[in-house]
Parts: structure tokens; sequence; C-alpha cells
């Protein structure tokens, strides 16, 4: 289906996410991985999607001159959001632990936002999915943090993993988009630009 309408182009993922890399194979389409390092820094006045979306295009436009008129790039960023502040990747373990603490027994946003773009134009968009969680004890948050070691992800967890079995009592919205990539809007929008 969409590898039919991709046949005429270069699908490029510009991101290391092991969970986003799968997606795409799953969606049974052809891609080369393309990464460009990036300093993701965002203007402080920036809120919820605002952040992603200005990153997610940061990380487009730092493959402008690379790209192909053949090629689509797909980049993407994500952060928790809770309590009016961003949290992105932990800088260390006691960074997860007070995350983690923070988002015991609370709700949070996990958003998501996509660029798609090629030679002659970028479109945009994020997905917001809200996740509560059980209040977990500080045992529970040590096992977690020490077993399954989630420095790599925004708001210190997986949904996939140990965690999402045992603390998360609700989400509304996309599960895809909490495990890393909104991938229902990213089929369709690859759909249309192609």
């Amino acid at each position: 289906m969409l590898k039919d309408k991709l046949k005429n182009y270069r699908l490029i993922l510009a991101s290391g996410s092991p969970r986003r890399q799968q997606f795409l194979r799953e969606l049974d389409v052809d891609f080369e991985i393309r990464l460009k390092d990036v300093a993701e820094i965002y203007p402080p006045n920036l809120q919820g999607a605002e952040i992603t979306d200005f990153l997610a295009k940061l990380k487009a436009d730092a493959l402008e001159d690379s790209l192909t008129d053949n090629e689509i790039a797909i980049t993407s960023d994500t952060i928790v959001w809770h309590e009016n502040k961003a949290l992105g990747k932990p800088t260390d373990y006691d960074d997860a632990f007070a995350m983690l603490q923070k988002l015991s027994g609370k709700t949070h946003e996990v958003i998501t936002s996509v660029c798609i773009k090629n030679a002659g134009k970028a479109d945009v968009f994020n997905e917001t999915t809200r996740v509560t969680f059980n209040t977990l004890s500080d045992e529970e948050i040590k096992y977690y943090l020490d077993n399954y070691k989630p420095f790599d992800k925004a708001g210190s967890y997986g949904i996939q993993e140990w965690i999402g079995l045992v603390a998360i009592a609700r989400i509304d919205g996309s599960y895809a988009n909490v495990v890393g990539m909104p991938v229902d809007k990213v089929y369709q929008y690859l759909s249309k630009f192609a």
C-alpha cells in the first residue's frame, strides 16, 4: 500500500530511536537512517507542543542541504509535559529517579511532533496522549531503573516495558505516540505527501 505510493521516493528517517525505526519497518516501507547532530535547544517561552514542533522542524532543517528531490525526511521529537514543564531524557540516574517520582500517582501528557519534509515543503504535526500513573514506591522506581535503564527516553520511562504493565493506570489517546511516534498520523501524512 504505502510502499507502492512511495516507490518514486527514498524515505529518510533522521532518528536513532529503535522504536521509531521499528514502526517504519512495521509499515513495510523501505527507509534509510540519516543522523545529523542537532543541538536540541528551544526558546524558553515555548510551551508543550510548541517545543516539540520547534525541535522536529529544527532537526528537519538540518537535513535541508542533503535532501535530493526524490527524498522525504522524517524527523521527530517527544517530551513528557508535566505541571507546565517539559521532561526530556534524564541526565543521569538521579534525574531519572526524580522524574519518575514526579510522575507517580499523577497524569501527564506525552507530546510527539513529526516533521515530514522534502526539497519543496515541510509539514509539522503533533499528537498528545494523556497518561495516568499509579503511585510508585521508591523500590519500584529503583527496580525499574536498575533493570531497564530508560535513560534514552523522555520522562525516563518506556510504556512498552515493565513500568507500562504495573504503573500505567490509564491512557487517553495514541499508545504508539507514547512509545515514540504517532504512526497512524505518519501513515496518513506520507500517503498524502507522496
